[in-house]
Order: C-alpha cells, then sequence, then structure tokens
C-alpha cells in the first residue's frame, strides 16, 4: 500500500509560481512512478507530469511544458511539482499518483494510489 500527501495549492494571480509537494510512503517498486494530474478540459484526468523514483527520468505534458517541471528529493521522499508563469486554466485540483508499467507509460490516470488533492486557483 501506498499513501500519497499533496500540499502547497493556494491562489495566485496568473504569471505567479507555485510549488506542490507530495510525500510519498508506503512500499515503493523500482518501476514505481509518481504522476501529476489535474482536471481535464473533458473532465478526465490530464497528466501533467511523471517522474520515475529509481532513474529520475521525467516526463512534462505538452500544455505546461516549458512553465512546470518535476523534481523529487528521494531522501524526503517527497515530489514536487513546480508550477511557474501560472495561467487561469491552470485552476484545478492537482493530484499526486502512483503505479508502475503501462500506467506509468500511458500517464492516462488510471494509477492505483492516489493523494486527495490540492487546490490550484489562478485568477487573471
Amino acid at each position: 500500500q501506498v499513501q500519497l500527501v499533496e500540499s502547497g495549492g493556494g491562489s495566485v494571480e496568473a504569471g505567479g509560481s507555485l510549488r506542490l509537494s507530495c510525500v510519498v510512503s508506503g512500499y515503493a517498486s523500482n518501476s514505481q512512478c509518481i504522476g501529476w494530474f489535474r482536471p481535464g478540459p473533458n473532465l478526465e484526468r490530464e497528466g501533467v507530469a511523471r517522474i520515475y523514483s529509481t532513474s529520475g527520468s521525467t516526463y512534462i505534458g505538452d500544455s505546461v511544458k516549458g512553465r512546470f517541471t518535476i523534481s523529487q528529493d528521494s531522501a524526503k521522499k517527497t515530489v514536487y511539482l513546480q508550477m511557474n508563469n501560472l495561467k487561469p486554466e491552470d485552476t484545478g485540483k492537482y493530484y499526486c499518483a502512483a503505479d508502475t508499467g503501462v500506467a506509468c507509460l500511458r500517464m492516462s490516470g488510471r494509477f492505483t494510489f492516489w493523494g486527495q488533492g490540492t487546490q490550484v486557483t489562478v485568477s487573471s
């Protein structure tokens, strides 16, 4: 069982920055990845970013590329999502999630373990 706890959300004006944190505990597989998701335009879960826990390899979604970065502090078992130049369309509840294998590759939102989410609101 993997537990995830997000924090760092808040309200900012357009152009501002936020850093989300995801503390991960519980069993961890060598092939585990941590993904960040938010609601997509059609209410599906949009994969924003992903990092593999062992290799540190990352993925950034096209809609946030150049503005968001994902990183991790293995000693603190924490994954970060740095969000810069925020736009109103970035508003939503952000979730971190953990899984392995195909779920990590597809980033379709069908991860096994999820946190409770943290709200991000960007005003224009």
